[in-house]
């Protein structure tokens, strides 16, 4: 909750940076020593990320399900160990780049964020809270205190594909994730519900809810990866930049989305 207008941190991982050879002269508060919003908890509902919960926080949680596997993968992949070290989940949410890496796995866990003011606290689906590059449904007086995610109603595991110029200690060009809820029949292993979503390819990361269509009910074998036809790649807007074209992260996504849903199959 915040008395007046300032800029946030956590880890200032993105604002440092972004002020190199200028001079500072907002006002600045920093969160990151409030132990109350750091943290990782499970309850009956689901689990709550704390604000200022750090992706090696998150890494060092040996008590997440498979569920989280794909959320841990892209913290692997953001930055080096000390950028994972001070950054933190929500500076990565409110900082809206559109190649956020940890944007798109939280997507398909279809998380919710936690905003709290003097006048209360609401939550609101994370793909209500970035509204564009930069841009967030953030009030003035809100502060996000915390990350929700629901328990699925049947076994998950996720997964995160990125694309880059080179393996770690880049910009993504392209990325995916994907949950899917699998339970077993006798024909063998079936997904139940899917979430995928993309990042990198829009001015927001987006959910894929013809592929997610596509994929419900399909047996969990080698045919899965089949199932994407670039049809379902229509909510996404690639640019063209010093990254790669527009085209090429059309086809790059594609690709990745393939090679994240073989990851799937036993």
């Amino acid at each position: 909750m915040l008395a007046r207008p300032h800029t946030v941190l956590a880890g200032g991982t993105d604002f440092y940076p972004a002020r190199v050879g200028q001079t500072i002269d907002e006002d600045v508060l920093d969160i990151g020593g409030i132990g109350v919003l750091r943290g990782i908890s499970a309850g009956v509902a689901g689990w709550r990320l704390g604000a200022t919960t750090t992706w090696t926080d998150l890494l060092r949680a040996d008590d997440l399900p498979p569920l989280f596997d794909g959320l841990k993968q892209a913290a692997r992949e953001i930055g080096g160990r000390q950028i994972q070290n001070a950054g933190t989940l929500a500076g990565n949410l409110c900082n809206a780049s559109p190649a956020a890496d940890g944007v798109p796995g939280l997507l398909a866990l279809d998380a919710e964020v936690e905003l709290a003011s003097a006048a209360g606290s609401r939550r609101l689906p994370l793909s209500d809270f970035i509204t564009g590059n930069r841009r967030t449904a953030l009030t003035p007086g809100e502060l996000l205190v915390a990350i929700h995610i629901a328990k699925p109603a049947h076994h998950a595991r996720s997964g995160f594909l990125k694309l880059g110029a080179r393996r770690y200690l880049v910009i993504s060009i392209a990325m995916a994730a994907a949950t899917l809820e699998i339970a077993d029949d006798e024909d063998g292993s079936r997904v139940v519900a899917a979430r995928i979503a993309v990042g990198a390819c829009s001015a927001v990361a987006r959910r894929l809810p013809a592929l997610e269509a596509a994929l419900a009910g399909a047996t969990l074998d080698h045919h899965l990866a089949e199932r994407v036809d670039p049809a379902h790649l229509a909510p996404l807007s690639p640019i063209d930049d010093v990254r790669g074209s527009a085209a090429y992260r059309s086809d790059a996504v594609f690709t990745l989305l393939r090679r994240l849903l073989l990851g799937f199959v036993p």
